[in-house]
């Protein structure tokens, strides 16, 4: 009777102890936004669905501690994990921090928007509120080496901004259109995210530009200068947890990304670097 009592009382204790403690889950997303593919590393929904959940899963959690790490990609992905951020953030009633490393820019900035408060070190980038289109003409390229490029379709839109067709400004106006629309989309949710912190006219915030985050402070992109783990241990004190979100690769996920793809997995690796590297990364 007396072990049974003892036994018990230590696990009344331990669930005590449990309840006291204090947990920050800390999610990293690193690297180019839009990679959708779960053999293949990067940012999209897909492979960050079930990682936020479990981030926002954790027992006596404070807060999400979102770190993030990217030059940006598809705003589409950056939208749908945004919106998920949001979502489990109000219906569990759990902060965000968002946290920018060395870069936060274009939809990274997208995903940074998803925290309550958002910090960087002086030296991150911070900025790039745009949309950007690029491709590569070949249309002189094939009539010196010989080739005869046909082209067969339905709906005279079908084929625009073929890079081996000549470029036409109504083709041109129809992109535009859609960059604009994609744009106003960005603009809108930073205005919505940053309320009357914003310091500086819109032709100034939202023209492309990047800035340190230092500048980015100023201009009322950020809330402050700081680490996450400062940060979140000045507003939940120093004896708070941290539990690192990170995801576990399956094994055919490690099977298929060491032996098949070497091409396309060293296309997705330079596209990643040259991203980095406008920044100066």
């Amino acid at each position: 009777m007396k072990k049974i009592f003892s036994k018990s009382k230590k696990i009344i204790k331990k669930i005590l102890r449990t309840k006291e403690k204090k947990y920050v889950s800390v999610l990293n997303l690193h690297g180019v936004i839009g990679k959708d593919s779960k053999l293949e590393s990067g940012i999209n929904f897909q492979n960050c669905e079930q990682l936020i959940k479990k981030a926002f899963d954790q027992e006596n959690l404070k807060a999400i501690a979102l770190c993030i790490n990217s030059p940006g990609g598809s705003p589409v992905q950056s939208e749908l994990i945004y919106n998920y951020l949001r979502e489990l953030s109000i219906t569990k009633k759990i902060p965000i921090y968002s946290f920018a490393q060395d870069v936060a820019a274009s939809g990274g900035y997208w995903l940074l928007s998803a925290g309550d408060e958002i910090y960087a070190h002086n030296s991150s980038i911070i900025g790039s509120i745009g949309v950007i289109f690029s491709s590569f003409g070949f249309v002189d390229l094939i009539k010196k080496i010989g080739i005869d490029r046909r082209v067969y379709t339905e709906g005279k839109n079908k084929a625009i901004l073929d890079p081996f067709l000549p470029e036409q400004q109504e083709n041109i106006a129809i992109l535009k259109a859609v960059q604009k629309d994609i744009f106003e989309n960005f603009v809108s949710l930073v205005k919505e995210r940053r309320l009357n912190k914003l310091n500086s006219k819109d032709d100034q915030l939202f023209n492309g530009a990047f800035w340190s985050g230092k500048q980015a402070l100023e201009l009322g992109l950020i809330d402050g200068i700081a680490d996450f783990r400062s940060k979140m241990q000045e507003k939940y004190g120093h004896d708070v947890e941290f539990v690192k979100i990170s995801s576990k690769k399956s094994f055919l996920k490690n099977l298929f990304s060491e032996k098949t793809n070497l091409v396309e997995k060293f296309f997705n690796n330079l596209e990643e670097k040259i991203s980095f590297n406008k920044f100066g990364l």
